[in-house]
């Protein structure tokens, strides 16, 4: 069986409770002992008064004194040295001048002892049972218990009250909370940590919302990202199919089988290239912030230089700038961007010189330079090249229209920039800012 947790409006009146249970503890142990001090006092200053009256008749009262039946009221006792000269029953035993307790006959007694004024040796002693002092003080000491007990119950009713408007800030922030869609709690109840949980709860909510919109939008890019490639690839892999059938169908000559084969080839070439530049993009789409490090630009285009002319002999690469030019970004990503710019340029610009510049700007980031001598991109295509499949008018047979669109990614991805001008060199120059 679950245990049914207590709410917070019970928690705070059990709180208020102990609280008061504590407190009137405390108040009554003191007020208890108070009053029981007080009412010995008082006892003590009843027989200091009656001694006033019977030691100055001393030889009176020893007169009649031993004719007086038992009395349970009081007692009187007059001693002159070790002799007791009269003494009502029951007899007080020989105590210290002042306020004393003893006990007589098995019953405590309140005591008062005053010396004799012209006996220097007489003494007189006054006492009474301790229990009428007693049976006062157990009767003020219960009245004190009730007021206790009632101070604890109402102190219950009104922490249960009190409570339940402390509470109900967070009742309505719970309830705004269960609601579908969760509405934004209140930023001002009142209450300082209804308050900074309702702030807490309101950036929980927003932090969710915006995450529910990435993986929407996430989900969205992957929709259109899967449409646009099967419609891409539907046209290479259709053109597969009819030349496959055409061979098993068809009695061809040597030289038609060879240009079929050959044409087949071109088509396997350009599926698998754009298979593989869509991988780039999907593990670009998966990249985050939190996978940027610190890196030399300046040495990401070397490198990208250095294995440009060492596939491509023809080309001749160069890089220009000032020193080392560091920023925060994705190494791979960065050089996926510049292999991709020079690639495009030798591909469909047909270039055959870039020159590469990378320089350090005011506000910190990092600007990139690739010109080429090419044939460049007319200018009302510079924006729309860098779409994905979307190919510009000069570009050449074969290609999967990605290579600009990898670039646009990765200049998003590094917070920064990506556009097509026109070269001092003749061609296309592209300018790549990252921050």
């Amino acid at each position: 069986m679950t245990r049914r947790p207590f709410s917070l409006r019970a928690r705070v009146a059990a709180a208020t409770a102990l609280g008061a249970i504590v407190i009137v503890s405390l108040v009554g142990w003191y007020v208890a002992a108070a009053i029981s001090r007080n009412n010995i006092m008082q006892l003590d200053r009843r027989l200091q008064t009656a001694s006033d009256v019977v030691v100055p008749r001393a030889q009176t009262f020893e007169v009649f004194l031993g004719s007086l039946s038992r009395s349970e009221a009081f007692a009187i006792t007059i001693r002159q040295a070790d002799t007791v000269r009269a003494s009502t029953q029951p007899e007080l035993p020989d105590l210290t001048l002042g306020s004393s307790t003893a006990d007589v006959d098995g019953t405590p007694f309140r005591v008062y002892t005053a010396v004799v004024p012209d006996r220097q040796d007489a003494e007189v002693s006054i006492g009474v049972p301790l229990s009428e002092a007693q049976d006062i003080t157990d009767d003020q000491q219960r009245q004190v218990l009730q007021a206790g007990a009632l101070a604890v119950s109402a102190s219950t009713v009104l922490g249960w009250i009190f409570g339940g408007r402390a509470v109900r800030p967070l009742m309505r922030l719970t309830r705004d909370v269960a609601k579908d869609p969760p509405t934004p709690p209140r930023k001002s109840t009142g209450v300082r940590e209804a308050d900074a949980l309702a702030a807490a709860v309101g950036d929980m909510l927003q932090r969710v919302s915006d995450a529910q919109e990435r993986t929407e939008s996430a989900l969205e890019t992957a929709r259109d990202f899967a449409a646009v490639s099967a419609h891409e690839l539907r046209t290479p892999l259709t053109a597969m199919r009819t030349d496959i059938e055409v061979l098993r169908t068809l009695d061809l000559s040597e030289d038609q089988r060879r240009e079929i084969l050959g044409d087949l080839h071109r088509t396997q070439g350009r599926v698998e290239s754009t298979l593989a530049a869509l991988e780039r993009l999907a593990t670009g789409e998966l990249t985050s912030a939190a996978d940027r490090v610190s890196i030399d630009v300046v040495e990401v285009a070397d490198l990208v230089a250095r294995d440009a002319e060492r596939t491509m002999p023809s080309l001749h690469v160069r890089v220009e700038a000032a020193g080392p030019v560091t920023a925060l970004g994705h190494p791979t990503g960065l050089r996926l961007a510049l292999d991709n710019a020079v690639l495009n340029a030798v591909r469909h610009g047909e270039a055959t010189s870039v020159v590469i510049t990378v320089e350090r700007l005011q506000d910190g980031s990092s600007r990139i330079i690739v010109d080429d001598n090419g044939t460049g991109v007319p200018e009302d295509e510079r924006e729309r090249v860098f779409g994905r499949f979307e190919r510009g008018t000069r570009a050449a047979a074969g290609g999967s229209g990605l290579g600009l669109a990898l670039v646009a990614q990765q200049a998003h991805l590094h917070g920064g920039t990506v556009r097509l001008e026109s070269s001092p060199l003749g061609g296309a120059r592209l300018v790549l800012e990252v921050r």
